[in-house]
């Protein structure tokens, strides 16, 4: 079996993917770890999880693809892809008929077109503000005094959402806190801001061909709140695989697995010269 490993080195967590290929390509291992103020640390630490899950050692892995703002710290790593080729190629992957991907992180947010065969048509993505990303939530949580995975189950309960007027995460404590200030219910002031960043989130992927089927990845996709939104915005359906948070690193394990495939062939090719030179 040849194994291949893809990581992710996000700005609040890092991701580890294996990948084993022995006629069939499956996911042998996951690894999930908080980023923290050591980006080499937690690489490591993710990687050699995902190897101690599989119950292999870290040099069995013939090749390693990193990924992600911090992937050029990731020191075992053989070579690096950026997050939007790798979000696009583990969608595809993952969810074969995805022509787009709305990624959504904790500090910045994605739209992506996506061929069929997973390479990347073109793409959009906010990297400048918090607007749209898990930061933006996070915050908005802190200001109702609820834990962030409180807060998306809640907002599906609102009955009449409040309009959010701003999605800049340095303002929007001041219209949930006037907003509480009126005695509006909890529930509707959340409903109020994950329709907001839902509407944000659209109109910065209508910069790209929005085309079925989407493919939602990243952190955000465990927000049930948030789904439920940007479903409601779009009028239809988003695919969401079970390993969506860790799309970005299934993309980087299937680069690295793609690499491995041609290391191999190239050898094939390269021992019959070799024999012959001899002879």
């Amino acid at each position: 079996m040849r194994i291949a490993a893809g990581v992710d080195v996000g700005s609040t967590q890092t991701k580890a993917i294996l990948l084993g290929d022995d006629g069939t390509v499956k996911i042998l291992a996951r690894a999930l770890t908080d980023t923290g103020a050591n980006v080499r640390k937690a690489a490591e630490q993710a990687f050699e999880q995902c190897c101690h899950a599989a119950r292999i050692a870290p040099a069995e892995v013939g090749f390693v693809v990193g990924t992600g703002y911090g992937r050029y710290k990731i020191s075992f790593g053989h070579t690096q892809m950026t997050e939007i080729s790798c979000h696009a190629k583990g969608a595809h992957f993952l969810c074969p008929n995805t022509r787009t991907v709305i990624d959504m992180g904790g500090q910045d947010s994605k739209a992506i077109s996506v061929g069929r065969s997973g390479e990347v048509l073109d793409f959009v993505m906010n990297d400048k503000c918090a607007a749209g990303t898990g930061r933006f939530l996070a915050n908005a949580a802190d200001v109702m005094g609820l834990r962030l995975d409180e807060i998306g189950p809640l907002s599906l309960q609102a009955k009449h959402p409040v309009k959010i007027t701003t999605v800049c995460t340095v303002f929007v404590e001041s219209d949930i806190l006037s907003y509480l200030a009126q005695g509006k219910r909890g529930e509707d002031i959340l409903g109020g801001v994950h329709l907001a960043i839902a509407k944000r989130t659209m109109s910065l992927a209508r910069r790209v061909a929005i085309e079925p089927e989407i493919t939602m990845t990243g952190g955000v996709t465990r927000n049930v709140g948030m789904v439920r939104a940007l479903e409601e915005v779009l009028g239809q359906r988003l695919q969401i695989s079970p390993d969506a948070h860790f799309m970005g690193a299934v993309g980087a394990a299937v680069f690295a697995l793609e690499k491995l495939d041609r290391s191999f062939e190239s050898e094939c090719l390269e021992a019959p010269h070799a024999v012959s030179g001899r002879n």
